[in-house]
């Protein structure tokens, strides 16, 4: 009897975590370079998946006002759930208090990095060379590209027909080797699972818990209660179906740690799974990848929060309010910028001048949380792509890829 492909994912989660942690000093030496091969693979596929489906949406979208029906629901759902996220981190914080009545100490004063002006990171949306963007891996500026490639496709009408050929040849292709790389996710996932462990220890949560436990509980009333209730009421829905159906593609968004590795695969299980039409995914997820970053505004506005109690600053109505609005556009800028995550949160700092050092504060359990922020991340962006596909009147027809994925 074989096992379904979600159920070996998850014994390799666990068969990781146990490595890891009874193997501690052998297991980053023999599976970190299993698990660096297995992100290689993911990140392999995800520039050119996001390049050729997002023109073949905008193609098959066609009508400019279908178009501009489906991005407007998109950038709402968005922003909506954002602001939704980091309000409710801040009110967590609020309530929790995790910094207040702890004494700061440890602070090394490492410099974070400079963060560039809050106009550079939309300037640095706009694509000024294709090819420069296509080979860092800045997917913003491609998808940028994508969508006005897609436009003047429709435009040109017969004379595009060769280049959507292309275009639906290689999608066509990129999806096959995804289907092979799904195959690899038990094993992959075991091997990061065991490095993440073995490297980071259990004891690294202890020094600031109650941070973690704060952040990790909004995650979860972000994604438990809030996203699967705006499912139910926007997209009727059940959120339960829904998880079952993203399972491989949440199970390598969190030992990756990297909501775009996972990218393929949440693709897959959206269009076979789910079956939302791929003119709605191709579209919505690779935009959402980089723009709905749900669990990392979450995260922001409680860290903000956190660092400026165990300093003693208290923060007006107004921050607060600079805090939601820059932690909203701080995150969906994040993939344009090199060290994202601490650079990021040193703009938001910065904005409510609280000081970066405080950051030295939380890094300690910084990779762990960024295990737990991505997934809903990726779940919200999931929810979202139902949300929109059920308000465009389509209809969900899924073809079970665990079916056709048998190892």
């Amino acid at each position: 009897m074989k096992l379904k492909l979600h159920t070996q994912i998850f014994i390799g989660i666990v068969l990781g975590v146990l490595t890891g942690y009874f193997f501690s000093d052998i297991s980053p030496v023999i599976l970190s370079p299993v698990g660096e091969i297995f992100m290689r693979l993911l990140r392999l596929l995800v520039i050119p998946l996001v390049f050729t489906s997002v023109t073949l949406g905008i193609v098959s979208i066609g009508d400019p006002k279908h178009l501009g029906s489906v991005s407007s629901k998109t950038f709402l759902y968005f922003i909506s759930t954002g602001f939704i996220a980091t309000s409710l981190g801040l009110v967590l914080a609020s309530l929790i208090k995790p910094g207040v009545g702890h004494a700061i100490s440890g602070l090394n004063g490492e410099d974070y990095g400079t963060p560039p002006p809050f106009s550079d990171l939309i300037v640095n949306i706009a694509p000024q060379n294709i090819f420069e963007s296509l080979s860092r891996g800045d997917i913003l500026p491609v998808i940028i590209f994508a969508i006005l490639l897609g436009m003047a496709l429709i435009e040109i009408e017969s004379k595009g027909k060769p280049i959507i050929s292309f275009f639906e040849s290689s999608f066509a292709a990129i999806m096959r080797i995804t289907d092979w790389i799904i195959r690899l996710t038990p094993i992959g996932v075991f091997a990061l699972s065991a490095t993440v462990v073995a490297t980071l220890g259990i004891k690294s949560l202890i020094a600031v818990m109650t941070y973690f436990i704060t952040v990790v509980l909004g995650l979860l009333i972000h994604a438990g209660i809030i996203l699967p209730i705006i499912l139910k009421v926007f997209g009727k829905y059940s959120a339960i179906d829904l998880f079952r159906k993203l399972l491989p593609a949440l199970a390598i968004a969190t030992p990756t740690a990297s909501s775009a590795a996972s990218l393929p695969v949440t693709m897959e299980c959206l269009n076979k799974n789910v079956g939302v039409p791929n003119r709605i995914t191709s579209f919505v997820v690779p935009l959402g990848t980089t723009i709905d970053m749900n669990g990392t505004a979450l995260y922001q506005g409680v860290a903000v929060l956190f660092i400026a109690q165990m300093y003693g600053i208290d923060l007006t109505f107004i921050h607060m309010i600079i805090i939601v609005i820059t932690a909203f556009f701080a995150s969906a800028g994040a993939a344009a910028v090199p060290g994202a995550g601490l650079v990021t949160m040193v703009i938001i700092l910065n904005a409510v001048n609280v000081p970066v050092e405080g950051l030295g504060l939380i890094l300690a359990v910084d990779r762990i949380l960024d295990s737990c922020r991505t997934p809903v991340n990726l779940w919200s962006n999931s929810i979202g792509t139902v949300i929109v596909a059920k308000l465009e009147k389509e209809q969900l027809k899924p073809h079970e890829i665990e079916s056709e994925i048998k190892l």
